[in-house]
């Protein structure tokens, strides 16, 4: 059944990501990062919101603190779309920014796949999931596990994705107050760029490791610090390419006491994960 065209959307959830492990076995000659990585989605998301605009232009409606708006994901996603099915139509975005910036979330990423599943069907421009993240790999190769709205094992650069199955599991996320540019990581002469590939199911014997979290604690301390710090109640480790660290958790009441006692001087959050992104069914 086609899709009805829209006048207006509201509340859009852009969801969070943990890399449950994150391997760099390789880099190819364009200088890009080979990967393999478990992706899961949370529960804790930025929300956006769309209006209907006739004239093609495309505005962001809310301010964010040292985001050029013609700089910003969310923008420039919503101009590729234009661009690439010849959409005439425009957009006012509003963007309640929950997740921290430069945490290892994939919070712009998200800002961006939201973006593209919205408007594709705002503007009724009728391209499918293998479409849209195709174009969303342009954005950045966090955005097309977001598209395709499935926990997956992500390997390439991170756009190879193959759908998993994983137990709802509680998390508490802290981010320690620092925002790490993930080109200084990757960039870093020490970085581990040989790991041995390993299988879906080495990933679930838990024999994994993120090869980042070394480079990113060099550089961060406090990355270090909160990771020490979490572990005094769970096995503790950073996501992506940091800041934020994340650890497993029993329940919601043991996340809520972690939370509780998280120092000041961070920030803690507990979240569930997610089987589907919340907009799935809007590419089916």
């Amino acid at each position: 059944m086609d899709t009805p065209a829209l006048t207006r959307l509201t509340q859009c959830p852009a969801p969070a990501k943990l890399n449950l492990f994150l391997h760099v076995t390789g880099r190819r000659e364009d200088g890009m990062h080979l990967l393999q990585t478990a992706f899961v989605l949370l529960d804790w998301a930025d929300t956006l919101s769309f209006a209907l605009r006739d004239d093609g232009d495309v505005v962001r409606t809310t301010d964010i603190p040292g985001v050029a708006a013609h700089t910003d994901l969310v923008v420039r996603a919503a101009r590729l779309l234009q661009q690439e099915t010849g959409c005439r139509r425009g957009a006012d975005i509003g963007i309640d920014k929950q997740l921290p910036m430069g945490g290892g979330l994939g919070g712009g990423s998200s800002d961006a796949a939201t973006t593209l599943i919205a408007l594709n069907r705002l503007w009724n421009t009728g391209l499918d999931r293998r479409q849209l993240a195709t174009l969303g790999l342009q954005l950045g190769a966090d955005v097309p596990v977001f598209i395709h709205g499935r926990n997956a094992f992500g390997e390439g650069v991170g756009e190879e994705l193959r759908a998993i199955d994983l137990d709802r599991a509680c998390y508490v996320i802290v981010a320690p107050g620092v925002s790490v540019p993930t080109a200084e990581i990757f960039s870093a002469r020490e970085l581990t760029r040989d790991s041995e590939p390993i299988k879906i199911a080495d990933f679930a014997s838990g024999t994994t490791r993120n090869d980042l979290q070394a480079v990113a604690c060099r550089l961060y301390p406090e990355i270090g610090a909160a990771i020490e710090w979490l572990e005094q109640y769970a096995p503790a480790r950073m996501t992506g390419s940091g800041s934020c660290v994340f650890a497993r958790v029993a329940d919601q009441v043991v996340a809520a006491r972690v939370v509780a006692l998280c120092p000041p001087k961070w920030r803690a959050w507990a979240a569930w994960s997610l089987d589907r992104h919340p907009l799935y069914d809007w590419l089916d």
